[in-house]
């Protein structure tokens, strides 16, 4: 009887955002007939570790290790030591593991694609969920070449690859499954209700939001999710919506482990980031359940939202373009915004599809080097 293929997964955090509940995707789409475990980091404290709750439900085993991830802190000479050890000592890992494949989740896991190949590991895939700057492109780009099969989420993602890379590159756009159950929009009365979700990184926008909602007149409710970053920069957004001239019309939750029912309980939900967004999870999540999504125009958004049909453009940054689309929203409009929204998910962003693209991208590249080496 022939064992079960064994794929390790590395993945960059122990977090439920965009890219940790893809991994979830992901291995539900490996299948029964794949054994797979998920190494996570140790070198960040996470106030709490939900992706290894959700992942121990699933009765996926998962490691803590000293994994070598990206991070600013390691640019400098000491950490650039530290991620030498720790990238020596995944060689010595993976060798007792002995896995069929490897899988670089995130562009910040990249360094073990080359240290995957040194301890003999057949096939390694680096998938990419992240928009690369210039730097990004000159560091990154080598250990990326060392990986068998890539991915990418969207064409916003691709077109920032060094070249070399993106050849090799299949875009996969991500999915996500089929709501518990359908709140429709028709029916409400009273002031719409905004929701924002996402980590409180300098880039997402939140200072852009909350001028604009003051520009607006607090043109109803705003709920918030999510909360700071373990690293790097971020906004202090309870003191921003604490100045506006109408605090009370904002309403702070943090960080949850499942935004749906906010989703649900929302009229319409708003990416307003200020650099691009490499896809925008949130967005096809908020198609699922009929909302419609305000969003920048700009980054994998553009590939997910449709201005004036399921939802709304506004240049990044510019708070009065998108106050000027909060004033303009009606009851009406909303909700045969967020019905062009739910077809939207239906043709382009279930997990089935999602699914069968990745499995497609993933194993038969792994099977065509399997067969190499046999």
């Amino acid at each position: 009887m022939t064992r079960p293929q064994r794929l390790i997964f590395l993945h960059s955090s122990d977090e439920l955002y965009g890219a940790d509940r893809m991994l979830l995707e992901m291995v539900a789409a490996a299948g029964v007939d794949t054994d797979v475990e998920v190494w996570l980091p140790n070198d960040l404290a996470h106030p709490a570790t939900p992706l290894c709750q959700e992942l121990a439900a699933r009765n996926v085993p998962v490691r803590h290790l000293a994994l070598p991830v990206m991070r600013r802190a390691y640019q400098n000479p000491r950490g650039l030591a530290v991620l030498a050890m720790k990238s020596l000592r995944l060689v010595g890992l993976l060798r007792s593991a002995r896995p069929d494949a490897v899988y670089c989740t995130t562009s910040a896991v990249l360094l073990a694609a080359p240290v995957a190949r040194l301890a003999r590991v057949p096939h390694v895939v680096g998938h990419f969920q992240e928009i690369w700057s210039r730097s990004d492109r000159t560091i990154i780009g080598l250990p990326a070449r060392a990986c068998h099969s890539l991915l990418s989420i969207s064409e916003a993602v691709s077109r920032s690859l060094p070249r070399s890379v993106r050849s090799r590159t299949v875009v996969v756009p991500n999915g996500t499954p089929e709501p518990l159950r359908m709140v429709p929009l028709t029916g409400r009365s009273g002031a719409l209700i905004f929701l924002v979700a996402s980590r409180w990184n300098a880039w997402k926008g939140h200072q852009t939001l909350l001028a604009a909602w003051d520009l607006a007149g607090s043109p109803g409710r705003l709920v918030v999710l999510g909360g700071a970053p373990p690293s790097g920069e971020s906004v202090d957004v309870v003191a921003v919506a604490t100045a506006l001239e109408r605090p009370e019309s904002v309403s702070i939750v943090g960080e949850v482990t499942d935004p749906s029912g906010y989703i649900e309980a929302a009229d319409v939900v708003i990416m307003p980031s200020d650099a691009p967004e490499p896809f925008g999870l949130v967005a096809i999540e908020a198609f699922a359940r009929g909302r419609p999504v305000i969003a920048s125009a700009a980054g994998g958004l553009l590939d997910i939202v449709s201005d004036g049909t399921d939802g709304w453009l506004f240049p990044p940054g510019d708070a009065a373009a998108l106050a000027g689309v909060l004033s303009s929203l009606t009851r009406e409009s909303v909700v045969s915004a967020g019905a062009q929204g739910r077809r939207t998910y239906e043709a382009r962003f279930t997990v089935e599809r999602f699914a069968q693209a990745w499995r497609a991208a993933v194993f038969s590249g792994w099977q065509v080097e399997k067969a190499s080496t046999d």
